[in-house]
């Protein structure tokens, strides 16, 4: 049996958007906030700026011709985050609402606000 690929795989629809603030809400970095750098749709992952930072050994090459110790930001599932209601501060589930015209808004579950859609 072939496991499904890339392109054939059932995706979720995320909710979360690059340049969206967050809270994490689980593992190691819980209660860090950021702003999504970058959505990873294949994997269901989202990279934070400022968390779960860790390092890599680079080696000298012709663009880093010093190289040593990198440090970025590595994605984290998207289960793990919650977006924060810019309204209010505090982190909330989304829920979304369909306004005249066929636009989607997103809409705070625990303020009833809606947040506004990242630029």
């Amino acid at each position: 049996m072939l496991k499904p690929t890339g392109a054939r795989r059932n995706r979720r629809k995320h909710r979360i958007a690059k340049g969206d603030r967050v809270r994490v809400i689980r593992g190691n970095h819980r209660d860090e906030q950021g702003t999504v750098l970058r959505v990873i749709r294949d994997r269901d992952q989202v990279v934070i700026e400022g968390v779960n930072m860790r390092k890599r050994h680079q080696r000298p090459t012709a663009a880093n011709p010093e190289g040593g110790i990198i440090t970025f930001e590595a994605p984290i599932h998207i289960s793990n985050v919650m977006l924060i209601d810019p309204a209010s501060g505090e982190a909330s589930r989304i829920r979304m609402r369909l306004e005249e015209g066929g636009v989607k808004e997103r809409i705070a579950v625990k303020t009833g606000n809606p947040i506004p859609a990242p630029r």
